[in-house]
């Protein structure tokens, strides 16, 4: 699973010379919260919410509401822009991306291919993977395999659900403590009772 199966493809942009409140508007309006920043159709910055919002004059200021706003309308995306952006490109495995925003702490990346601003990733598409890869859209009754992790018990179920005519619409495994691992998988199938008594005479925990 690649970032280019989960990138959000359709990227709005600022330049550094948009006004805080014109990128402020753009994520009202477009219900987004990041954007990169282009110049010349070159990435030069990245800003979101969270950084528009650190810089905005506080309610609490001495201010008044026309100075809050003519600094709002007059201050350049250049000045708040995160400038050493993390990005990645499409090619690069989802998990991979996923341990990019981990390590960086940060909630989405600019997708670059041949330093072109092609697309951007979110931990919200992250999350989208995540339940693609546990089959939470699949079709299928859910069943949880556990046994002690050993050479040929992947065959072995796959054979198995063969054996009585099982279709597996999703399929993932997780390794335990104590040498043990957990698969989860979708299953259908007019025998799937006796899928799990074969299992189960086998060794297998089932839930």
């Amino acid at each position: 699973m690649y970032v280019r199966q989960f990138m959000t493809t359709q990227v709005f942009t600022v330049s550094p010379e948009e006004s805080i409140a014109d990128a402020m508007a753009l994520m009202r309006e477009k219900k987004i919260d990041r954007l990169p920043v282009l110049e010349k159709g070159k990435l030069v910055g990245f800003v979101t919410d969270g950084d528009l919002r650190e810089v905005s004059p506080s309610p609490a200021t001495t201010l008044s509401i026309f100075e809050l706003n003519y600094l709002v309308a007059k201050t350049p995306i250049r000045e708040v822009a995160i400038k050493k952006v993390i990005t990645c490109h499409p090619d690069m495995g989802i998990e991979d991306a996923a341990l990019l925003m981990r390590e960086h702490k940060i909630g989405g990346l600019p997708v670059l291919e041949d330093n072109k601003l092609v697309g951007i990733i979110t931990g919200y598409d992250i999350l989208d993977a995540f339940l693609d890869i546990m089959g939470s859209r699949s079709p299928g009754k859910r069943v949880v395999i556990e046994r002690k992790d050993e050479k040929g018990i992947l065959l072995d179920i796959a054979t198995t659900f063969k054996t009585y005519d099982t279709n597996v619409t999703s399929f993932a495994f997780y390794h335990l403590r104590e040498n043990k691992v957990q698969l989860l998988a979708r299953l259908q199938g007019d025998q799937l009772d006796e899928v799990k008594v074969s299992l189960e005479e086998k060794g297998y925990n089932i839930r």
